[in-house]
Formats: structure tokens, sequence, C-alpha cells
């Protein structure tokens, strides 16, 4: 961020100890005591940045005025202090800056210029897969795998760190980025040449908001928005509303963060927060552990805000000592917030637009499921909602339905009342308990299994096939993490063991979870139970879970059943977790102990027993549950500051394997034309100094026709793919064995795995084709027949006709993946037209030169008429050639024996920033270009 002109005066000092720092005073801005926390932090960011051309003193005034009942219409352009990145979504920006150090050479300019200009940080995370579990030896044999795998990835990594200037890379095995960037990352103030301000940053994880927990703000963005924060563009935003969420009381024993933060996704879900900050405050504030904070944080992306803060206070200044930052560094934190304004005064309200309250003493144990985060149900319910959504997941036909008498599938063992009803009440009570009209599915379909053991049991529908400690939403948490060790330590005391059709993995946050267990003598306990160490990153939550054994895959697939994952992450959206996996649940990390021990989700938590003892006693989930007071005690006896920094005193430097890597040299990558990994990308070919004029789209072709809640797992490449598909045929003839295939996300360095892996999601229902699922469509090229989206979107290429994808609400909703984007517009996607989309999403189509348009209000594709064979014509976007965005445009849809169908969409550039980037295809060209520009 360049100096400020600084026409209001706010520039001063602060002495801090025996040091001085140059800081923007808040106080001298009338109007900024009112403002939330978040608000004043993007005050200052402006203060520090107005230049009177991109950031003017309006922008200020604006901030400082803001009307928190008005709805966002005024731009601001808010420079974060840094950008940090997870390998999958982070790759790619390496690749793109690699890219265009060779664009700037071939339009004149120095490709040694291109460097981030915002400090850029990196955790290699996403990388590890659970392909071993349950064994002492798993961690060393991912971790071998994960680098058999990733080596030309890790190579260039390495070059870019050492290429770049202000890029650093946190090596593999270290930790889960979110984890990471709470316990070492994050400055919460910046001290960069003698002038302090609050650290901010956008991350390419939707994730990143897990540092809101910490009083950093900070929120996802798209790989293609970072890459510009990197070089120095500013994030453009609309003023946001802020929501106040009071917090009260304290959080029950029994209950846990997990819980905690259930109940809250699922109380702003049903509010509504797209596009606003939430914000705690209040009395119970102080009674939330960072760490709590931190899981809350962590999960605004499921509620749908942009961030989610909470202030700065001692809770704050405590974990910033334990984690080992220097006391130089938390005596600044404390006198930078209270001298601005940004600490926490539990005893005054803000102003905010919106208010919600929580006591916390009300929160009950909790899941979520089977398929979207905000479907909490509470722990007490679980096994009537399983029953009641596997209406979904099993076939209605002559073998899985009974008569209307009602006879209950499962046998009387499995099924004992309940409330005083017997299973026969149960299964007649709709819609609990699985009625469906003409009669009641089963819910049981037991299957014979012989493991490669040599065990032999039976498979069922809801039998748990994963359960995994995981993700960065809870072990972060040392709370929740105790609780499912001292779980498994009572468990096994008791001679319980875990089912065993049950996959069972522990993948913690950072190396210091490892730290406290073994301190506090809970490592074999856990493995007892089959949790071994997989590794430290981020693998079950983002479809790295690794295959089912051989023999339960087998079953699974042959006879359809309808297994359940339950891991202690953030998504559990559909076929991201595992390919065979139908159903998804998240839970606390002692509730996936709990349920690898029961090994079903037709499993009644109050009353059911998970198994018997030495005796042949039952043991109830009660008799097992960790004590309150035993778990705070190991937290606070089993974690020291030496644990943090001993783990992070060589961060940067990675293992012996990470060391002994080849590095390429010199100022721009040589591109290995063999490579399968990493491809030099083709966004700038043909690109001249001076933009085309834009056009207007005529005869576009419908590539898909999507219903409501398409998010970008459906949309963008992830996980493992099949050989068959077009991804897995363009590996086989480029040499590669299906064994090596890895995944879309280690790939995402190559452009042509990517695009052939776009909408290819085994779950997508592409509404041109009927009872069809994945990856494919109609070619009207071909008479209409069905493609695959790939190979149809080829074949339009050639014929010169464009595309158009047609969709619901909240489109584009879940993780922040720029190749959601990338992909549509390689695929040859000129617009979208949706109901409404998840903001991220949109603003990286515009990224990427493709026109996110919205039906008319209360109108959709169905209201309308339209099947999605039409050819359709947009007219109306040539007017933004004068520099104007019109609010709509004209759409026109012709269908043979059909009168066509007209209507003005409404076009979602909303900021005259995302206006330019469309003029200039894209926000990498536009980037490009003002480099160049610069340097004339």
């Amino acid at each position: 961020m360049t100096g400020s002109t600084d026409s209001f005066g706010s520039k001063g000092k602060l002495e801090v100890g025996e040091k001085s720092y140059d800081i923007f005073r808040l106080a001298s801005i009338e109007g900024s005591d009112r403002l939330p926390y978040s608000l004043k932090i993007l005050l200052e960011n402006l203060l520090r940045g107005e230049d009177g051309v991109n950031i003017t003193a309006d922008q200020v005034r604006a901030v400082a005025q803001w009307d928190a009942k008005a709805e966002p219409s005024t731009e601001i352009q808010y420079t974060p202090a840094r950008v940090i990145m997870q390998d999958f979504t982070g790759v790619p920006c390496i690749v793109d800056l690699a890219t265009m150090r060779e664009a700037v050479s071939e339009l004149g300019g120095d490709a040694g210029k291109i460097n981030p200009l915002a400090p850029a940080e990196m955790v290699i995370d996403h990388s590890v897969i659970a392909d071993v579990a349950g064994s002492r030896d798993a961690f060393a044999r991912n971790v071998e795998l994960e680098y058999e795998r990733n080596g030309e990835r890790y190579q260039f990594l390495r070059w870019g760190q050492t290429a770049f200037d202000d890029f650093k890379v946190v090596p593999p095995g270290t930790g889960i980025v979110h984890q990471v960037n709470i316990e070492h990352l994050a400055r919460v103030v910046f001290d960069r040449d003698g002038l302090a301000y609050p650290d901010t940053c956008v991350g390419t994880d939707s994730h990143t908001t897990m540092v809101n927990g910490l009083g950093v703000l900070g929120w996802g963005v798209g790989g293609i928005e970072a890459e510009a924060a990197m070089l120095g563009q500013p994030v453009s935003m609309l003023i946001p509303r802020v929501v106040g969420f009071k917090l009260t009381g304290e959080i029950p024993a029994g209950a846990t963060a997990t819980d905690v933060v259930l109940t809250i996704t699922e109380q702003l879900r049903e509010h509504g927060v797209v596009g606003k900050f939430v914000e705690f405050y209040g009395e119970g504030v102080a009674a939330v552990p960072l760490a709590n904070r931190a899981t809350i944080g962590n999960m605004s992306p499921e509620f749908g805000s942009t961030a989610a803060m909470f202030p700065v206070d001692d809770v704050t200044l405590d974990y910033l000592r334990l984690t080992g930052r220097s006391d130089e560094q938390v005596a600044l934190v404390e006198a930078y917030a209270k001298e601005q304004g940004l600490w926490h005064d539990p005893s005054r309200e803000l102003e905010f637009s919106e208010y919600l309250e929580l006591d916390l003493s009300t929160v009950v144990p909790s899941i979520a499921g089977p398929k979207r985060p905000q479907d909490r149900i509470s722990l007490t319910d679980a096994k009537s909602s399983f029953r009641t959504s596997l209406r979904d997941y099993v076939t209605a036909d002559a073998d899985s339905m009974v008569d209307e008498a009602g006879k209950e599938s499962f046998p009387a063992s499995d099924a004992p009342a309940v409330d005083g009803q017997s299973p026969e009440q149960l299964a007649q009570d709709a819609p609990h308990h699985g009625t469906a009209a003409g009669g009641i599915r089963r819910t049981s379909k037991k299957v014979p299994l012989t493991l490669a053991d040599g065990t032999r049991t039976e498979l069922d529908h809801g039998h748990v096939a994963i359960a995994s400690i995981t993700s960065c939403t809870n072990t972060s948490n040392p709370s929740v993490m105790v609780a499912a060790a001292l779980l498994a330590r009572n468990a096994v005391d008791k001679g319980l063991t875990a089912k065993p059709w049950v996959k069972t993995s522990l993948a913690p946050g950072s190396k210091v979870v490892m730290d406290y267990y073994a301190k506090a003598g809970l490592v074999p306990c856990l493995e007892k139970l089959g949790f071994h160490l997989v590794g430290y990153g981020c693998t079950t939550c983002i479809g790295n879970s690794g295959p089912l054994p051989e023999e339960v895959s087998q079953v699974v697939n042959e006879a359809d059943l309808a297994v359940v994952s339950v891991l202690s992450g953030n998504r559990n959206f559909e076929g991201r977790i595992n390919p065979d996996i139908k159903m998804n649940y998240l839970a606390s990390p002692p509730l996936v102990v709990a349920y690898a021990l029961a090994g079903t989700m037709d499993w009644d938590p109050q009353s059911e027993p998970l198994g018997t003892d030495a005796d042949g006693k039952d043991v109830f989930l009660a008799d097992v549950w960790p004590d309150a007071a035993e778990v705070a005690h190991v937290v606070e006896s089993s974690i020291d500051k030496d644990m943090f920094t001993s783990d992070y005193s060589d961060v940067f430097q990675g293992d012996e394997r990470w060391r002994s890597l080849p590095t390429p040299e010199g100022k721009t990558f040589e591109w290995a034309e063999e490579s399968t990994y990493v491809r030099k990308p083709p966004y700038f070919e043909g690109m001249g100094l001076e933009p085309a004029p834009l056009e207007d789209i005529s005869g576009a072709r419908v590539l898909a026709k999507l219903g409501d809640s398409v998010t970008t797992d459906h949309i963008s490449p992830a996980g493992s793919f099949r050989a068959d598909s077009p991804a897995g045929v363009y590996l086989t003839e480029h040499g590669v064995e299906r064994k090596d295939f890895n995944s879309y996300g280690s790939r995402r360095g190559n452009h042509e795995v990517m695009i052939r892996g776009t909408f290819a999601n085994i779950r997508l229902k592409n509404q041109l084709l009927d009872d069809v699922s994945g990856g494919f469509t109609r070619d009207f090229t071909r008479d209409g027949e069905q493609s695959t989206i790939f190979d149809a979107a080829q074949n339009y290429a050639k014929a010169g006709v464009p595309l158009v994808v047609l969709a619901g609400k909240e489109y584009g909703s879940g993780s922040s993946r720029d190749w959601a984007a990338k992909g549509t517009r390689l695929l040859g996607v000129k617009a979208v037209i949706a109901v409404s989309y998840e903001r991220i999403h949109r603003s990286n189509l515009i990224g990427m030169g493709v026109l996110p348009l919205q039906f008319p209000d209360g109108q959709d594709a169905e209201s309308l008429g339209l099947t999605g064979t039409e050819t359709f014509d947009i007219s109306g976007i040539t007017a933004m050639n004068d520099g104007a965005t019109p609010r709509t445009v004209r759409v026109t849809a012709r269908r043979d024996g059909a009168e066509p169908v007209s209507f003005d969409a409404v076009v979602r550039i909303d900021t005259p920033g995302e206006a330019d980037y469309y003029r200039h295809d894209g926000i990498l060209q536009y980037v490009l270009r003002s480099l160049v520009d610069a340097k004339a």
C-alpha cells in the first residue's frame, strides 16, 4: 500500500514500551467510534491507503457515515495486508504468475517485476490422502505417496519460493493452512517499516474466516482475486451490512464447540447473512475460548457470511502468548487495539444492521447432514432423522418396499421401543420413519462381507464406512480433540472396539496436537480404536479420504448400499467425501469416535448401547462420555508454549525430503512439455495491449441446465476420477497409469486435466438429460445425442458456437474454487443465467470474463418455459464498451416449433472494478495490462 494523502490528518504516533509506531488514528474521523469493529478495520484500511484516485476521501466518509439499515450500495477499494493460500488453490496462482512473467516479456516488460506486492504465504496441506489408515505406519506411508504423486508440483513451488519476492511456502506435513494461520502466521497487528496497522488477509480457501476468531478480518476469495491482491490490486467491495450476534451464558457440560457452531450455522443460515459481516459481542464472548472462536469463524461460509468476527480482548492476548508470539508483539496488539477502539468492551453495544442472540447454555449435542452443513440435527433425533433421509438414497423397488401394513424391516432386536412406541408404531409414524407412497421403504439391506483379514460380518444401509477426525474446523480445538481421546480411552477401558467395516483416521491441524496427545498419554487409546495419525492436512473433508477397503467398496457398489461417513469437518456435500458414500454427517471429534464404535447411523445415542463390556454388560454413550472438568484439566496441563515455538521454529524449511527436492532456477519457469501436473495455461494467448471490444452473444447453446444449490463442488474438479472419464482418458493417453492418477486437486496446475473435470461431479444433475447423473449433456452439434460435457464443449468450440449455463438459486455456493470459474470459461461458456449466486463464484466468473446474469425477480427457467434445448441471443452487452454497465440485457431464447421467449436478465456486475475486469476479458488480463502501462 502506497503512502496516504492523509486528507483527514489522522496520521500520528503510538508509543509502546520503548518503541514508537506510525498509525492512522481512527479517533480523528467523526462517527468512527460507533462502528462495529470490522468496519473500523475497513476504515483504517482506507485512511492508510487513501491516494485520491482509487481510494478517495469520499470512500473514507462513506464508511465513517455508514447507515446500518441501508442496503449496500457504496463501493470501496479494500487492500488486504497479506494473502494466504493452500496448495490446491494456490498452485494455479503461482502457475498464473509464472505465465504472467512470460506474457510481460512478450509485451515488452520486465519479467522480474512480476512479484507479490503483498506478503503471500502458502501452506501445503491439501495433497495428503488417507490411502493408508488404521496402522502405525499410516503417516509415513501417506507422506511417501504424497511426494511420489506430487514431486513435479513441489519442485514448481520450490522454484516459486526462490524466484518470487515476498512469497513463502510452508512445506507438507506441517498442518492445515487455517490452523497454521492462527497459530503462527497471523500478526493481528502488522509492524511494517515502523507502521502499525491491523492484520487483514484474503485467502484462496473459503475457510480463511477461521482467523476471524483471532480478531483478524479476512475471508476467502477465488484464486484469481487472490492473484490480483498479490499484485497490488485492491478488492472492490460494497460496504456491507453487519449482523450483531450477541452471546450470553456458557456452554453446558456435554455440549462441545462443534455443537455451538452447528447451532450458530443453522440460526444464521435461517436468518440470511449472505454477503454480510457477522460480529460477535456481549458478555458471553469472554466465556468463549479462542479455539472455540476460531471454530465459529471457520464456519462462516456455511452460514453464508463474508466474515464472522470476534474482537480482540484478553482471551486473544493469552492465545498469542501460548502460541509463542513475542512479548513485544503481544504488547503492540494490546496497545493498538485499545488506542483504535478495537478492544472488546462487553458493556457497550455498538451499532449493527441486524441483531441476533444465542444463550450458549441452550446448546445441545448435535450433528449435521446428510448433505448440508446447515441441516443441524439434535443428537436425540439422529436415528429418526437418518431413517427419514434414507428414503432419498435407497431404491423404491419390489425388493426395497414392504406392505402398507407397516412391517418394520429392521429386526426387533435392532429397533427397541423409543419414547414408548413399538417398532411397528415407529414404522407407521410418517414422515419420520420412512413412509412413502404405496408402502414403506426398507431401511435394512444386510449383505454378507468378508474383510481382508478374514473377518466375516454384514454391511447394511447406514453403516459408517468412514469415521474421520479431520479438517480445520475442529482439529484446531484442544477441548474437542482431548474429548475425543478421552472418550476413546474410556471406550477401550470398557473393552469396546470400532466396528470392523469402519475406516478410521486422524488428521490433526498441526503437529502440536500430537504433542499434547503424547504428553497426556492419549495416543495408545486412539490407536487401539484405529484412529492412527494419517497426516497433517486437510484429508477427508475435501475428498482425500482415500479408497475404502476393496472388499467394502465392492459390496457397497454391487448391493447399492447407502453407507455413511461421519467426520469432524465443515463440508458434507453429496459426492464430496468419497465416491462410494452417499450420506455424510458432520459431528464433533468425540462423536466421530462414538459412531466408529456404533458402526451405524441407525443408532440412538440416548437409548441404545455402543456395545458390551467384558462381562456382557451394555455400554452406553453416557458411560464413556468424558467429564468436562477432566477435559479442561488435560487441556490445561498438557499444552504449553514450548510446543508451538519448537514446532514452528523452522516452519518454512521443511524436512529433509522437502529440502532435497531439485529446484529449478531463473526468473521464468522452464515448462516441461511432458508434465501432467504443471502446464502453461492459455489465458494470455493472442492478448494485445488493448482489450478487444465486447460483443453481444448470438446463437449460444446450453451446456448445462441446473437446479438449485449447485455448488462449486458440483462444478469444480475435486477428489478422484475414473479411468473412463475425460480426465482419466487424457492421463492414460499421456502415459500415466491408473494408480498414479492422484486427485484433481493435485493436478490443478494442469488446465487440460481441470477442464475435463469441470461439471463432472458424479452427483451433478443436468436437466438436459433424464435420470442421468454426472458430467453429461446433450450435444446439439450431433442431433442432441448424449455426450460428456467436455466432449460436447469441444465440438461446440470447433463449430464456433458459444455456450451458456442455466441455473437456479445459490449457484456456486461452497468452497471458493477458482477452477469452477476457470473451467467454465475454458469450456467456452460466455454467460451464466441463474436465479441467484454465491458471492465468490459470481465474482470469479467475472474475473474469468464470463458474464453472470440473473433471471427477473420471481422467474426461473421453469417459469419461463425454458427446456435448455433453445438457442440464446443476449443483446445489450456492447453498451459496456462505452464505460457504463447496463442494469439489464435482453435475452431471447428460440426453439423449433415454439414462440421465442424473451426476458430482461439482470447484469450481476456489481461494481465499476468488476466492469473493468469484464471489459478486459478477465482480471489477470486487466492486471497485466496495468503493469505494462505502468512501466511504459
